[in-house]
């Protein structure tokens, strides 16, 4: 009797486990699902960038020449086509050198800073505290990793490259697909918040084009007057760079201080000075020249949403964190924050 009464808690106790386990099974299931989904939502989303600038340039085409629409985006089409294959005519080549000049001078530039930073005493704590941990030796390949495949991700290209096309020539059938799902009474709603969210992506592009060129020519005519080497790279990168906001100009500065560093401590100090300088320009000068073009969001939510996507999403959780935080600003203030004063009675 006392045997077969111990067997019955034995049995409930491996019944709790095996409950246990399968319910940790399911969660993690679950977040590998969601993971998954959002991963491809991020690549969407990226095509429905490409399509709405796309239209926004066929719009500023049907304004100045009298063509029909679907013309004008076609136009819109060549133009960007035209522009892009007169840029890799003149300069692709000599960019790809130096792209991959780059990649194999920053590990020998890194090594060189090195140097010069054990030569102080601060330096040579901090670099024995690295080599400690073992993270000194991987510094300088990471940071030329970075530069030399960030932007070489071709198959989420492609994949981006195809959607932006399906919903460049048809953009009509995916809204109308969305709105279709929704209930009756939401319906209207849906409509007009994704046409707000089409009109905040679009004047989140136009400030990102604005930087571009911003900080990617101020950038370049600084580096050459310093007479620093690889000049367009340092400058295109800076200019891709400026669109991760927070964390892409700093990112951006890096290899051109470390080959600033090959020249003297001096003109590194210049170089820095340099990029801070054109962001507190930027800052202080462009934005409020093109705040009514471009969006206004949050710093700290930036950052915040930078962190939690780059750790599950990597690259393009990073890259598109802002305007993430813009759809969701545009959606909470539709849905939320407009409907205060219904909802308490005002």
């Amino acid at each position: 009797m006392s045997g077969h009464t111990d067997a019955k808690p034995a049995q409930g106790f491996q019944e709790k486990i095996w409950i246990t386990t399968g319910i940790v099974a399911l969660v993690v299931i679950a977040l590998l699902v969601f993971k998954t989904v959002f991963n491809v939502l991020l690549l969407v989303l990226a095509g429905i960038i490409i399509a709405i600038y796309f239209h926004a340039v066929a719009r500023r085409l049907h304004s100045w020449f009298p063509v029909p629409e679907k013309t004008a985006l076609l136009l819109a089409f060549l133009a960007n086509l035209v522009v892009l294959a007169a840029a890799a005519w003149f300069a692709g080549a000599r960019l790809q050198q130096q792209a991959a000049e780059l990649a194999d001078t920053l590990p020998q530039t890194f090594r060189h800073a090195r140097d010069q930073v054990a030569g102080t005493a601060v330096g040579q704590k901090a670099i024995d505290l690295l080599q400690s941990s073992g993270n000194a030796d991987k510094t300088g390949r990471l940071i030329a990793g970075f530069f030399s495949s960030t932007f070489g991700i071709l198959s989420d290209v492609y994949i981006i490259l195809l959607l932006a096309l399906f919903f460049t020539v048809a953009p009509s059938t995916y809204s109308n697909g969305v709105v279709a799902l929704l209930p009756p009474r939401a319906k209207s709603t849906g409509k007009k918040l994704l046409d707000g969210l089409g009109v905040v992506l679009q004047k989140w592009i136009k400030g990102q084009i604005v930087g571009f060129f911003f900080i990617g020519i101020l950038t370049g005519l600084g580096l050459w007057l310093l007479g620093l080497p690889l000049v367009l790279t340092l400058a295109l990168i800076a200019g891709i760079s400026n669109s991760i906001p927070n964390f892409g100009p700093v990112l951006a500065a890096i290899p051109a201080v470390l080959l600033a560093l090959m020249q003297g401590t001096s003109t590194a100090l210049i170089v820095v000075a340099l990029y801070t300088g054109i962001q507190v320009i930027q800052s202080a000068l462009m934005q409020p020249l093109v705040q009514k073009k471009i969006v206004d969001l949050p710093p700290a939510l930036i950052i915040i949403a930078q962190v939690a996507l780059g750790m599950t999403s990597g690259f393009w959780g990073v890259l598109l964190a802002a305007p993430i935080v813009a759809i969701l600003k545009k959606i909470v203030d539709e849905l939320y924050i407009s409907r205060q004063p219904a909802l308490t009675g005002e």
